[in-house]
C-alpha cells in the first residue's frame, strides 16, 4: 500500500487486497477535502456551500469557497467549491472529493474534474446515471417535498453530505437558524422544513450505506475567528481606519461593499448615499474629501472607467479618497461574474496627462482588512485619490480568518489649519494642512494648472513644479511590506492579487521538490517597496502568475527593470495549483537550459 499527493490529503494509490475504495474511504482520515455543488441559479447551490462552509468553520476547520455563476438575476449554470482543510487553506482545490450534482448538465460539465477516488452525488429525481461505490443517487426534490417546502433540497444534500463525513446536523441547524431569523413571520416555518430536509438527507445517506471516510480532527486555530469575503473585510478595514462617506453605485461584483455600508456605517458624522452613477459617486467624494472627511466609493472596471476625470481632479487638487475596484472580465460589459486581474494598468493610469496612482493589492481575505485600512491612511497622507485593487474571486471568496481588531491599527488624522487667510497651501514640497471649508485659511481647489493658493497658471515654471510636488508625495508613501522566501535563487516566483494563494501552494510545492525558485509578494504595488524592487532587480529571472492576457504586471516590472515574465490565465477562473506547478517548472527547466548551453 502506498499513498501519493499533491496537498496534505493523502489519496490510497494501491488497495490491500480484497477491499474495494468505497471500504477504503470508511477507514481513511482526510485532512483535506473540496466539495463542488453544481447546478441552476436558484436551486440552493450557493447556499449548500456556505452551510457547509459555516458548519466546518465553527468546527474548527480552515475553509476557503469559490463560486461562479452567470450575470442574470436567476436560473444558468451555477457552481461553489468548499475546500476544508485542517491547515492552512490558500487555493479552492483543484480535483474535487465530491461532486454534487443537482442536475445534468451539472453531471456532464463537471464530472472530469473529480478525482479518481472521489464520489459524485447526485439528483435522481432530475436524471439518471448508472450507481456505484463512487456514485450515489439521491431524490433531493422528492425529500425536500416531504418536508412540504420544495425549495428545501439544498438542505437535504446539506444533511446527507453531513452524515457521509460524519458531522453533527447541529452545527448545520445553528447555520439554518442564523440565515433565515430575519424578522418575519414565515422564519420559524422556514427554519422548521429546512431542519426536516437536513434529517430526511441524513437518514437517507445513512440507509445508503455510502461513506466519504472520515475527516482528521481539526487543529483548534488560536484566538477567535471569523468567516467573511474579501468586500466585508475591505469594508471592515477602511471604517476601522476612521471612514466617514461612502458614496456607491450597484454593480458587480462590488455591490456588497455599497450594501454594508448603508448597513454599518452609522453614526454622528457618518453618510452613506446610493448615486445615480459612477461619474456621480467620483464627483460626491471628491466633494467629500475636499470638505475634510474620509471618503471611498467601490465599482469594478466600466464604472472605474467612467471615474477617470473625477480621480485627474483629486490628484490635481490633491483631495484624498479611496476607490476600490473589484475587478472582473472586461473589457466593455465583458464577464461581470467571472474573475480578472486586468485592471492595473488602467489603475495606475487612470486619465489623461502625468497621473501614477498608489495601487494596493490585497492577495488574501485577512490582507483585504488591512488594505482597506492602508488605502484609507495612505490617501490621508500624500493628500490624494488611492485605488485598492480587488477582483471577483477575492469578492465572493468566504474564509475564516482570525477576527480582525478594528482598536487596534494604526489611523492617520488629517491635520488642521489654525492659521489665517490667505493660506499657501500648495507651497514648496511639503504636504500642508487642509483647511476646511467655511474656516481659516480659505484655498481654491483646482482642476487647472494651479498656483501655491490654488488660482489657475499657465506659467511652465509652475506646472514643472507642481508636477514635480504631486508625484514627490508618492514617497510619503514608503511603508509597504513585502514576504521574501530563498532569497539567494536566480528565479523568483511574484504573482499580485487574488494569484497569491495558488502560486504560494505552488511554490511550496516546488520547494519539496527541490526546485531552486524563491518566493517574494507584496500587496503595495505602487509605490512598491524599495527593497523589494531592488531585490527583483537581481534576480535573473522573475515569474509573474497573473489573470490576464498582456502580462500587465510583469510589464510594469520591467519597465523598472526587472527581467519578468507571464504566466497568464484568462478564462474567468482563478489558477489551479497544478497548473502553475507545471508551468512554473517548465519555465525554471527552460531557463536553466538556456544558461547551461550559454
Amino acid at each position: 500500500m502506498r499513498f501519493e499527493g499533491t496537498r496534505p490529503n493523502y489519496r490510497l494509490i494501491e488497495f490491500w487486497p480484497g477491499l474495494t475504495s468505497a471500504e477504503w474511504r470508511k477507514h481513511l482520515k482526510k485532512k483535506d477535502f473540496v466539495v463542488r455543488f453544481a447546478g441552476e441559479g436558484g436551486q440552493g447551490v450557493v447556499t449548500s456551500a456556505e452551510g457547509l462552509a459555516q458548519a466546518m468553520a465553527q468546527s474548527g476547520y480552515n475553509v476557503q469557497t469559490f463560486s461562479t455563476f452567470p450575470s442574470q438575476i436567476r436560473g444558468g449554470p451555477t457552481w461553489t467549491q468548499t475546500r476544508i482543510s485542517t491547515s492552512e487553506v490558500l487555493s479552492p482545490g483543484d480535483e474535487l472529493d465530491v461532486l454534487v450534482a443537482f442536475n445534468e448538465y451539472a453531471y456532464e460539465n463537471h464530472k472530469e474534474e473529480v478525482a479518481d477516488d472521489g464520489v459524485i452525488v447526485f439528483n435522481n429525481g432530475e436524471f439518471e446515471i448508472e450507481e456505484s461505490e463512487n456514485v450515489l443517487g439521491m431524490n433531493f426534490d422528492e425529500l425536500a417535498k416531504q418536508t412540504g417546502n420544495n425549495r428545501a433540497a439544498n438542505f437535504v444534500v446539506m444533511g446527507a453530505l453531513a452524515r457521509l463525513v460524519d458531522l453533527p446536523l447541529s452545527v448545520l441547524e445553528e447555520f439554518n437558524r442564523q440565515r433565515y431569523t430575519r424578522g418575519r413571520p414565515s422564519d420559524e416555518q422556514i427554519i422548521s422544513s429546512n431542519n426536516m430536509a437536513l434529517s430526511l438527507g441524513s437518514v437517507e445517506a445513512d440507509k445508503s450505506g455510502f461513506s466519504l471516510g472520515e475527516l482528521a480532527d481539526p487543529i483548534k486555530p488560536e484566538g477567535d475567528q471569523v468567516l467573511i469575503n474579501g468586500n466585508i473585510a475591505v469594508s471592515l478595514g477602511a471604517t476601522a481606519a476612521g471612514l466617514d462617506v461612502f458614496v456607491g453605485y450597484p454593480i458587480s461584483p462590488a455591490t456588497s461593499i455599497l450594501l454594508w455600508m448603508e448597513q454599518n456605517l452609522v453614526g454622528p458624522g457618518k453618510f452613506v448615499y446610493q448615486s445615480t452613477s459612477e461619474i456621480e459617486s467620483i464627483t460626491s467624494i471628491v466633494g467629500a474629501g475636499f470638505a475634510g472627511k474620509k471618503a471611498m466609493t467601490s465599482t469594478a472596471g466600466p464604472g472605474f472607467s467612467l471615474m477617470g476625470e473625477g480621480l485627474g481632479l483629486a490628484w490635481m487638487a490633491e483631495i484624498p479618497l479611496v476607490v476600490v475596484d473589484v475587478q472582473r472580465g472586461g473589457p466593455s460589459t465583458g464577464l461581470p461574474t467571472k474573475t480578472e486581474q486586468s485592471d492595473l494598468m488602467t489603475a495606475l493610469y487612470p486619465g489623461h496627462g502625468d497621473m501614477k496612482l498608489p495601487i494596493i493589492a490585497p492577495g488574501t481575505v485577512e490582507e483585504c482588512f488591512y488594505a482597506g485600512v492602508m488605502a484609507v491612511n495612505w490617501a490621508e497622507r500624500y493628500q490624494g485619490p488611492v485605488v485598492l485593487l480587488s477582483e471577483h474571486a477575492m469578492s465572493e471568496r468566504r474564509q475564516n480568518i482570525p477576527r480582525p481588531d478594528a482598536n487596534n491599527v494604526g489611523v492617520e488624522i488629517r491635520k488642521s489649519y489654525e492659521g489665517s487667510n490667505g493660506y499657501l497651501r500648495y507651497d514648496g514640497f511639503e504636504l500642508s494642512p487642509m483647511p476646511i471649508p467655511g474656516g481659516s485659511g480659505s484655498y481654491i481647489a483646482n482642476g487647472s494648472e494651479h498656483d501655491a493658493m490654488g488660482d489657475t497658471t499657465h506659467l511652465p515654471s509652475r506646472h514643472v513644479q507642481m508636477t514635480e510636488r504631486r508625484f514627490g508625495k508618492l514617497n510619503l508613501l514608503n511603508d509597504g511590506t513585502f514576504e521574501e522566501d530563498n532569497k539567494n535563487t536566480d528565479i523568483a516566483i511574484v504573482p499580485w492579487g487574488g494569484s497569491k494563494g495558488p502560486a504560494l501552494a505552488a511554490y511550496n510545492t516546488l520547494r519539496e521538490e527541490n526546485v531552486d525558485v524563491g518566493w517574494c509578494y507584496t500587496m503595495y504595488l505602487h509605490p512598491m517597496p524599495d527593497k523589494m524592487l531592488e531585490a527583483l532587480k537581481s534576480k535573473e529571472l522573475v515569474i509573474v502568475p497573473e489573470l490576464n492576457y498582456m502580462g500587465q504586471f510583469s510589464s510594469v516590472l520591467r519597465s523598472e527593470g526587472v527581467k519578468a515574465v507571464s504566466i497568464t490565465k484568462y478564462t474567468g477562473l482563478p489558477f489551479k495549483e497544478s497548473e502553475l506547478i507545471e508551468r512554473i517548472r517548465k519555465i525554471v527547466e527552460s531557463h536553466k537550459l538556456k544558461g547551461v548551453m550559454a
